[in-house]
């Protein structure tokens, strides 16, 4: 039995293990679409996990055990070298939004920290968020900590979109950050910042095929390998992985890729393809407007579905 990992019934797993029915949990992968798949924007990744989820780290997943045990050739590392450098090259992200990042002027000698923002109430927030669970948290722990640093705050889009929760008040973001980043997509940002400071956000996991910096107060699947500043570590890994090794598991090996033109499986470089070029093959079919409402309705449905 496959269920969606971050709606699953807490005794689904009990009762599964009980009646002898394997289960497996599905979440999108972490290169998705071309848009919000909070505007059903269609995913073109899944990964499948018989242990847990990787945004969990109460218990071990598939990619953790996978990335904590796997002896990573020469032949993978090399293909997941090519992978990263090819999705940095055609700047390909999680949603991929189109947009361009506003200029920025940041006084000469100040490091320039990016704060991505959260959903809230999304699972990985409340799973994987550690001590800090808000973003209006996260934002004063990095001022704390960097008090000369040029602060940029970018909202999650499926916040922006109306469709989730975690708006910081606009005073205290102002009060907080140099600049908020209003409705900017994230790919161009990664370019323009030293630092990525974050909570569980894949924020943290782009800028590390970046090169950048990244500080976690959360406990995301890319931390506790030692290539993050952790400011409250996993209660597991500690094995030191180069970056090619946390690609390989990551993009190559955990996920599975669909290609949005023929609707066949295909490898993440074949979805890199698709993605990164303009046209109708990295499109959603569905209309903004329509995805939208028929996202509201969805979201609105399930609530009071459960409210009941």
């Amino acid at each position: 039995m496959a269920v969606w990992a971050s709606v699953m019934p807490p005794g689904l797993p009990a009762r599964a293990a009980a009646a002898g029915v394997p289960l497996v949990r599905m979440e999108d992968g972490f290169i998705r679409s071309a848009g919000l798949g909070v505007l059903l924007a269609p995913a073109a990744s899944l990964v499948m996990d018989g242990r847990g989820i990787h945004y969990d780290p109460s218990v071990e997943s598939d990619l953790e055990h996978l990335l904590a045990g796997t002896e990573f050739s020469p032949a993978l590392l090399a293909r997941a070298a090519r992978l990263r450098q090819a999705l940095v090259a055609g700047a390909v992200t999680k949603y991929n939004l189109a947009g361009a990042a506003p200029p920025l002027a940041p006084p000469p000698g100040r490091r320039v920290i990016l704060v991505p923002g959260q959903v809230e109430d999304d699972a990985a927030m409340r799973q994987g968020g550690a001590r800090i669970r808000s973003n209006l948290d996260l934002l004063r722990a990095v001022r704390r900590e960097n008090p000369d640093a040029f602060l940029l705050y970018k909202p999650h889009p499926d916040v922006e979109a109306g469709m989730r929760a975690g708006a910081v008040p606009a005073a205290a973001a102002a009060a907080l950050a140099d600049q908020v980043l209003a409705r900017v997509p994230i790919g161009p940002l990664y370019a323009m910042v030293q630092e990525v400071h974050c909570i569980a956000s894949l924020t943290g996991f782009e800028a590390l095929l970046r090169g950048l910096r990244v500080v976690t107060h959360g406990r995301p699947f890319y931390t506790g390998w030692g290539l993050t500043t952790d400011r409250d570590p996993p209660p597991r890994r500690g094995r030191r992985l180069e970056l090619d090794a946390l690609v390989a598991g990551a993009l190559i090996l955990h996920p599975r890729y669909i290609d949005p033109v023929t609707g066949l499986p295909c490898p993440p470089e074949v979805l890199l393809d698709r993605l990164a070029a303009p046209g109708p093959a990295r499109q959603p079919r569905t209309p903004a407007a329509l995805r939208a409402l028929i996202g509201g309705a969805s979201r609105f449905l399930a609530g009071w579905w459960a409210a009941r």
